[in-house]
């Protein structure tokens, strides 16, 4: 999967000489903005990267598993390339009682106002809490609220069907391997059904000018230079009126790109999965047999290559070089966090905020950069309120979606769970559940720095987990947490269907049972 990030970079050069500089230049960024040179721009970056290594020396041993110098980070910066900050160091990734804390406003999260979209509209969902719903101690029904496969479904049916076509090639063995999960038909098609209902949502949001907000981020950072990149990458709308509204986003080429995105992210996921079967040596996915039991190893390597090389061709189709870099630096993510869960330190194993690292670079990445692509896609500017809101959403989406995954580990079936219960454990990994019985039971904590590898540790582990009154709970809490700081990101954007039905999607997250 390592050498894959080298394909999504050659579409990347590929595509840097279609529009130049101006494909990160968002239509609502003034001309009379001008680039800081590249002297003073290498020395900020350098200066940004050691600021931000030396300020995690005195927080919890943070493991990073791609390690870049800053001089070589700032040779790969221009005027106008978008430095873009991991979404755990933007959004918040633990609870206050648990030590967690409001990330500093950056390049990214500081447009966090949840009035400036909603001037004058009403929203009779405004303050809502997913506790108030039944399955999470309510008594209210999420059924009130549209349902979000329902709303979508005809709409991505076109794409649905065009997908295996799109990465068939003139090799059988690798066609059939490359097509497996999408003429199987698994699942509900998660990623793209939230590609889909987030493109409409922002849709109903109006693109804030570039011009007023670089003036007033200036006046509210003391006049710190490098901010206007903030204010790029929204994708130059050719639509009647210039701008995309909800009456006339469905059918339009800002429509389909976006559809065509969640394409994309549906091939990056399937090739990751195909991947990580191949590193766990799993049996089975999805209820069915894992694509390298079905051929080989050497197959399904090569067939989620050309999964990526496939995405990767109609990633630069989309046009937009900003979408392309956020998308590069999610594939570059699900890297990191195999990297990661291969070669932690026992003593990160230990931590809460490295599992929910890793979760972040396997699971949460590649959904909230989609997101924040969509906004882009629709025309809205990076560090647009619009865009923040959506990675915030897929960030603390993904986070409780995974979570919720390790706490069906230990409850589910194997038969429901359509994979192998326990499967963690058999790979020496411990998630939320195992972490919280280890901060209970001290004797836990030698096995999982360990990784269960001494005879008889899963079974006392397992023996504690199901002992401990708090573990299971704390951990459901901890996904709650996620989803409802997922909902409260979503209400800063103007109420829709979509935005209602993406709420919905939210609450059956944590509720589902597989």
């Amino acid at each position: 999967m390592i050498s894959a990030r080298f394909v999504l970079a050659a579409s990347v050069l590929a595509f840097g000489g279609m529009n130049g500089v101006e494909g990160f230049l968002s239509p609502h960024t003034p001309s009379n903005v001008a680039p800081r040179s590249s002297e003073r721009l290498m020395s900020t970056v350098v200066q940004e990267t050691k600021v931000k290594a030396s300020s995690t020396e005195t927080e919890s041993f943070r493991p990073k598993p791609v390690v870049v110098s800053a001089e070589a980070e700032a040779l790969s910066h221009s005027a106008t390339t978008m430095k873009l900050t991991p979404s755990f160091d933007l959004f918040q990734m633990l609870p206050e009682d648990e030590g967690g804390h409001l990330p500093a406003p950056l390049g990214g999260n500081r447009q966090r106002d949840g009035t400036v979209l909603k001037v004058g509209i009403p929203d009779n969902l405004e303050g809502l809490k997913l506790t108030n719903y039944k399955g999470l101690g309510g008594k209210e029904k999420i059924e009130k609220l549209p349902d979000p496969f329902k709303m979508v479904e005809k709409e991505l049916q076109p794409f649905a069907d065009s997908i295996t076509e799109l990465v068939s090639t003139d090799q059988p063995v690798l066609s059939m391997a490359a097509k497996h999960f999408f003429e199987k038909r698994h699942g509900k098609r998660f990623r793209p059904t939230i590609v889909q209902l987030m493109a409409k949502a922002v849709a109903a949001a109006t693109p804030e000018d570039g011009a007023d907000q670089i003036t007033t981020d200036h006046a509210a950072t003391q006049g710190i230079e490098g901010i206007e990149w903030e204010w790029s990458g929204g994708s130059d709308v050719q639509i009647e009126g210039g701008v995309v509204t909800p009456g006339n986003h469905k059918g339009s080429e800002v429509w389909r790109k976006q559809a065509q995105l969640g394409q994309i992210v549906e091939m990056i996921h399937v090739a990751s999965l195909i991947h990580d079967d191949v590193l766990d040596e799993a049996d089975t996915r999805r209820g069915g047999e894992a694509v390298h039991k079905l051929y080989s190893n050497k197959v399904a390597v090569l067939a989620g290559d050309y999964l990526l090389a496939r995405a990767s061709v109609l990633l630069a189709r989309l046009e937009n070089t900003a979408v392309v870099q956020i998308m590069a630096t999610a594939l570059e993510s699900l890297v990191a966090g195999e990297i990661m869960q291969l070669k932690s330190p026992p003593k990160a194993l230990l931590e809460m905020e490295s599992y929910l690292r890793k979760s972040y670079y396997k699971t949460a990445s590649l959904i909230c950069y989609a997101c924040r692509s969509t906004a882009l896609l629709g025309g809205h500017a990076y560090g647009s309120t619009v865009a923040t809101a959506c990675e915030e959403f897929g960030f603390h989406l993904g986070l409780a979606y995974q979570i919720q995954d390790d706490i069906l580990d230990f409850t589910a079936a194997a038969s429901v769970l359509g994979k192998p219960a326990l499967a963690d454990m058999d790979l020496g990994l411990s998630t939320a559940p195992i972490l919280y019985a280890a901060q209970e039971y001290p004797h836990l904590r030698p096995m999982v720095m360990r990784r269960f590898k001494e005879k008889g540790d899963k079974q006392s582990a397992l023996e504690a987990l199901y002992k401990s009154d708090t573990a299971m709970d704390k951990a459901t809490n901890l996904a709650k947490y996620h989803a409802q700081k997922a909902v409260d990101a979503l209400l800063r954007l103007p109420q829709s269907d979509s935005r209602d039905a993406l709420i919905r999607l939210t609450h059956l997250v944590i509720t589902r049972k597989k």
